[in-house]
């Protein structure tokens, strides 16, 4: 039996729903329990005038107290809109009205259970598709997705209102998982969706128009948990890592996670619109991925820049699987900016570590070149036992070179996910600004930071401030004017 959660004093401070469901509910943790339309923000520094859109970011924030033990996997998905409009800002947030969000409505409690306790797919412990995990644009809309593969929720991106719950997919899964990719120059949408029976994947595009227009089984060998995808202009890449449920509890209907060292990691690489049987697998050292920077083509090579997950080593240098397995279910990322090459005409594959010494997650860059060669990336620097982010770092993902960082403080600052927003007729890849959300539990101060993406050492240009705290989060994106379907209206 666990012993009682025992919070810190800097914990002490923010529990809504008290200490007894651990700590993830604590803290910077904590969820706010109000939606908020807020303007004229007070700000230190200036809002660039070349700055529109709207930054967008998801994350965990239950409603009502929790059933058990709570993981920041289970809370109910809400977004934070930072919305930039000639040199001014308005912020909003609301929860996602997913299926579950309304039964819980109706029944004013929570009528799920969470993963610490459940499984997805059972009838008497149910589990909600949450979609707290990842948002995109796509078709005009901002599209909410869970990383267990759910149905993604449409929203608007600027009133953040749930305008439907869709079900992209057909035949074997019938889910979204996080993390499609899109298109931007031919607005289409690739998804993958993983289960745990055979053929335990499927892959799909949806086209500019938000409908499903392609849809196949992937084989694997058997249940995998694999979290992104990456995309080319040709080509979608899928993964196959050693990391798994354990098959004692599947059928207990209990969520563990095992990692397998003894096998290989592995990338398929299909055509966009391609057949099961056109999948190409490439092998690599064992690992796990949870996040990919970009991919593109060079000549016959598909290359692919993710944050590669470090597994826990013991002192004799062989992989220790219980605790990795361990780190990657409470979400402790020890990660490095990783390349893979895969050689769709000799068969070829190579990997090598870009930076070995920074340890940094949760990528973004410029989305309009999703599937085309990028050369800058902008991430988190990550506790390696914890969501806490403690600063932002801008990276050449060709030579893994760190070219500025930021924190106001790495003991006590927390950041969101950054994303670049292009400035308005931009100038190069790296013309804009990078946006986050920042909490700093020793002043108590929640700021909106805006950065110089060609200068992010430089610190904030802007630092908008917020009435209260916005809970750590999970991903985000950033929506130009031409991408939103309602910015005029």
């Amino acid at each position: 039996m666990n012993a009682p959660f025992t919070p810190s004093e800097a914990l002490l401070q923010d529990a809504p729903f008290g200490y007894e469901h651990g700590p993830m509910l604590t803290g910077p943790f904590a969820p706010v329990l109000e939606e908020e339309v807020l303007t004229d923000l007070p700000v230190d520094g200036e809002i660039p005038a070349d700055l529109n859109g709207v930054y967008l970011r998801n994350g965990p924030n239950p409603r009502f107290k929790p059933k058990g033990a709570y993981h920041p996997f289970d809370g109910d998905g809400m977004i934070h809109a930072a919305h930039f409009k000639d040199g001014k800002l308005t912020y909003r947030n609301k929860w996602v009205r997913t299926e579950g969000w309304l039964k819980n409505d109706a029944a004013g409690e929570e009528s799920h259970w969470g993963i610490m306790t459940s499984l997805k797919g059972r009838d008497d412990m149910p589990m909600a598709d949450a979609a707290n995990t990842d948002v995109i644009g796509h078709a005009g809309k901002a599209v909410a997705t869970w990383y267990l593969a759910g149905k993604p929720c449409l929203l608007d991106p600027i009133t953040l209102e749930t305008l439907e719950v869709v079900d992209y997919s057909s035949g074997v899964g019938q889910g979204v998982s996080a993390h499609p990719k899109v298109d931007e120059e031919t607005g289409e949408m690739m998804f993958f969706d993983y289960f745990d029976h055979a053929p335990f994947m499927a892959y799909g595009v949806v086209d500019k128009a938000g409908k499903l227009v392609h849809h196949v089984p992937i084989e694997l060998p058997g249940n995998r948990l694999p979290h992104d995808m990456g995309v080319s202009k040709n080509y979608s890449i899928l993964h196959d890592l050693p990391v798994y449920h354990d098959e004692a509890a599947l059928a207990a209907g209990r969520h563990k996670i095992r990692f397998n060292a003894s096998m290989k990691s592995r990338f398929g690489v299909i055509p966009r619109y391609g057949k099961a049987d056109e999948i190409k697998w490439f092998e690599f050292s064992p690992c796990f991925l949870y996040h990919v920077i970009n991919c593109w083509e060079e000549g016959d090579e598909v290359v692919m820049v993710a944050c590669r997950f470090m597994p826990v080593k013991n002192e004799d240098g062989e992989i220790d699987e219980v605790r990795t397995a361990k780190m990657i279910a409470n979400l402790g990322m020890d990660a490095r900016l990783w390349r893979y090459r895969m050689n769709l005409k000799t068969g070829e594959s190579s990997e090598e570590c870009l930076n070995a010494d920074l340890n940094c997650e949760f990528p973004s860059y410029d989305s309009s070149r999703t599937g085309v060669y990028s050369q800058y990336a902008y991430l988190v620097d990550h506790n390696p036992k914890t969501l806490h982010w403690t600063g932002i770092r801008k990276f050449n993902t060709d030579t893994g070179e760190s070219l500025g960082n930021w924190s106001d403080g790495a003991a006590h600052c927390w950041y969101s996910e950054p994303w670049f927003a292009p400035a308005d007729n931009p100038k190069s890849e790296d013309h804009g600004y990078v946006i986050t959300f920042m909490w700093n539990d020793k002043l108590r101060e929640q700021e909106l930071q805006v950065f110089d993406a060609l200068d992010i050492s430089a610190g904030p240009v802007a630092r908008v401030k917020m009435p209260h705290a916005i809970p750590v989060g999970f991903h985000a994106c950033w929506m130009k004017p031409s991408q939103i379907e309602s910015w005029s209206a």
